[in-house]
């Protein structure tokens, strides 16, 4: 299993007005921190998709553990725990600069063409996802 850390900061945008960050926006570091892990794994999304893989989310799970706030500085841990050709599935682990644990999360994929059907990753796509960045 691959993992990468990815910090952000809590935008003000993203709180309520207690300054306490919206749980629907876990969703949204999840996809940034999900973008990140393939930056630092040397590939894109973008990429991905020129060459005719398109990677959508099919479930999601979340488990809210404790709330972050306007400005806190977050770390998002993203591992990828399945790797299949037409499936991956992502775990994420969210942790404020004292180390707490804040969010635990999952999110599957399906792969799928231009024509929107299942397709099968390449055998050299795959063992770029699953070895660790240098």
């Amino acid at each position: 299993m691959v993992t990468t850390t990815t910090d952000l900061i809590v935008r003000y945008a993203e709180t309520d007005a207690q300054g306490v960050v919206h749980h629907a926006n876990y969703l949204v570091w999840f996809e940034e921190a999900r973008s990140d892990f393939l930056r630092q794994l040397g590939l894109a999304y973008s990429d991905m998709e020129r060459n005719g893989f398109f990677v959508v989310v099919s479930e999601v799970g979340v488990t809210y553990r404790s709330p972050a706030f306007y400005e806190d500085r977050i770390s998002v841990e993203t591992t990828l725990a399945k790797a299949r050709r037409r499936l991956l599935e992502f775990t994420y682990r969210i942790r404020n600069r004292e180390g707490r644990l804040l969010v635990e999360g999952r999110t599957r994929h399906i792969v799928v063409g231009p024509d929107k059907r299942p397709v099968s990753l390449p055998k050299s796509l795959l063992e770029q996802l699953t070895t660790p960045p240098a």
